[in-house]
């Protein structure tokens, strides 16, 4: 109740000179944006590439080349070592978990008699 009990005489001019001033600053902001993005608009408009060109190259064949197709047991065999390659790269550990208990000295730091406190009279 010590708060209603302050009379404060310029409470409401803080209030409204505090929001106004939020509002008034997130309105220059936004137009900085807006000017800013104007600004940058032809850079990012020019870093786009011109036109691409294409040209057809002629590939001859050699007589290496024709022989060059696998068979489908022969990609099934390269498919197959490379899973075992890397599936075998990750030992695998033993799934039964082992708890064990593990006595601890007797401290009496730890002890909750000498943090009881008597103050019972």
């Amino acid at each position: 109740m010590l708060f209603l009990s302050v009379n404060w005489p310029h409470v409401w001019l803080v209030t409204i000179v505090g929001f106004l001033m939020v509002i008034l600053l997130l309105v220059v902001l936004i137009f900085f944006l807006k000017i800013f993005g104007v600004i940058m608009q032809p850079r990012v408009k020019s870093a786009k590439p011109k036109q691409v060109v294409c040209e057809t190259v002629a590939v001859s064949k050699d007589e290496n080349t024709e022989d060059m197709t696998l068979t489908a047991n022969a990609m099934a065999a390269i498919a197959m070592s490379l899973h075992l390659y890397y599936n075998g790269v990750h030992d695998e550990e033993p799934t039964q978990v082992t708890i064990k208990n593990v006595e601890r000295r007797y401290s009496p730091w730890n002890s909750k008699l000498y943090g009881m406190n008597n103050l019972h009279r």
